[in-house]
């Protein structure tokens, strides 16, 4: 209970200052981490959260689910089909570089083996779209730019889960809670695509059915059970539930844009509200012991992976695109890690693997800097963008006709 009162009072004071975090460096997402880190082992000892805990893996994954299902929305089938070559750089060229780059300077300044390297390098490589929504979501930025960070950081949480499962196997000896073949993955990612497609399609056609459908009150609770079914069969298939969540999102923007609209405001408020018990939970983690285990070799590969690393990827995967050098700049900068990385790094941690903790110790804080880094620089550089339309983040819907076409242009 004290975790409940300790996040009703975060959230209070969140509300509070978020009119001033739109405008400044203040980061809201910031608050929620230094609040759970505050009340945890390592300072006041009001809460006793492990990375072994139950709740730092169900919040994260709520978190995770939550957000690509919401961001999902955001996705425009005719602009991705027209602009689909940036996010399949970014993807195809850029994640795998960042993951080969994070991989080679975890070797040689941490010290870790090959094997465990190249599974820090994977827990690392997605962005996540908890944080890239605070871009994302700035209708200053043009929509190409967002586009691009939106679908990158929606479709790169599923491709590197079966990379981490397999290099979890390849570790070592471990507690059986990871083990894989490569079938068995590609069937999990087949079966979240699957489910992600057929339910909200299946659901949006019953609607249809002149006995059927939602009164107005009702119907933003519509896309929500579609949510909640789906990760309640995810889980119990071992569907991968992230790549379902994304796909879910999109093509109920594409088979109903009403439901979409409906459930946009319910929506992004339990995003939100997950996101930030999610960052609550993970800065209980954050204690001065975790900062103290990692080696100076291991800060520098951190600041590394986040400075260098990941920029360096994503401006070699855009080379010869029609971005402007400022977006990408922008685009390169904004890969902050979260909680996909979260999810992925407690795998390697209950694993058991030789070298598991080392490399857990080196993710979470990694994350840490990274929520620090992005969540405090999103409104600066939404700031350098100025535009006379402000144009809307989905559907087009309200934008005015000039904006719209500047858009098409864009894209």
């Amino acid at each position: 209970m004290v975790l409940v009162v300790v996040f009703g009072v975060a959230l209070l004071i969140a509300v509070l200052l978020s009119g001033l975090a739109a405008r400044t460096v203040l980061s809201t997402s910031l608050l929620f981490l230094v609040g759970g880190a505050l009340v945890s082992d390592g300072f006041l000892g009001w809460i006793h959260i492990t990375p072994d805990s139950e709740i730092v893996s169900v919040t994260a994954d709520l978190a995770l689910f939550a957000v690509l299902f919401t961001d999902g929305m955001h996705v425009s089938f005719a602009k991705l089909r027209a602009n689909w070559r940036n996010p399949a750089r970014a993807l195809g060229l850029g994640m795998p570089l960042a993951f080969v780059g994070t991989a080679l300077i975890t070797h040689y300044l941490v010290g870790l083996d090959w094997t465990t390297s190249f599974l820090v390098g994977a827990v690392l490589a997605p962005t996540d779209p908890v944080f890239a929504s605070a871009i994302v979501g700035r209708k200053e930025v043009p929509s190409k730019l967002r586009q691009l960070l939106n679908v990158e950081s929606g479709i790169n949480d599923g491709l590197a889960l079966p990379v981490v499962l397999i290099l979890i196997a390849a570790a070592g000896p471990t507690s059986g809670h990871a083990e894989a073949s490569l079938g068995k993955i590609a069937l999990e990612l087949v079966l979240g695509l699957v489910f992600g497609i057929v339910l909200p399609y299946v659901v949006i056609e019953l609607v249809r059915f002149r006995l059927l459908g939602a009164e107005p009150k009702l119907q933003p609770l519509l896309p929500l059970a579609i949510g909640v079914i789906l990760y309640a069969v995810c889980h119990l298939t071992h569907a991968n539930p992230y790549l379902a969540a994304f796909s879910a999102g999109a093509v109920l923007t594409a088979r109903s844009l009403e439901a979409k609209e409906a459930f946009e405001p319910l929506g992004e408020a339990l995003a939100e509200l997950a996101k930030f018990a999610a960052l609550l939970v993970f800065g209980a983690l954050l204690t001065p012991q975790l900062f103290g285990d990692l080696s100076f070799g291991g800060y520098v590969a951190v600041i590394l992976a986040i400075v260098l690393i990941r920029p360096a990827s994503l401006l070699l995967s855009l080379l010869g695109t029609r971005f402007t050098r400022q977006e990408k700049l922008v685009a390169a900068w904004f890969g902050p890690k979260g909680f996909a990385s979260v999810v992925y790094g407690l795998l390697v941690l209950q694993a058991g693997i030789p070298q598991g903790e080392e490399a857990f110790t080196l993710i979470a804080v990694c994350i840490a800097f990274s929520i620090v880094a992005h969540s405090s620089t999103d409104v600066p550089i939404a700031r350098l963008f100025h535009v006379d339309d402000l144009t809307d983040t989905s559907s087009g819907a309200g934008t005015p006709p000039a904006a719209k076409e500047a858009d098409r242009v864009g894209a």
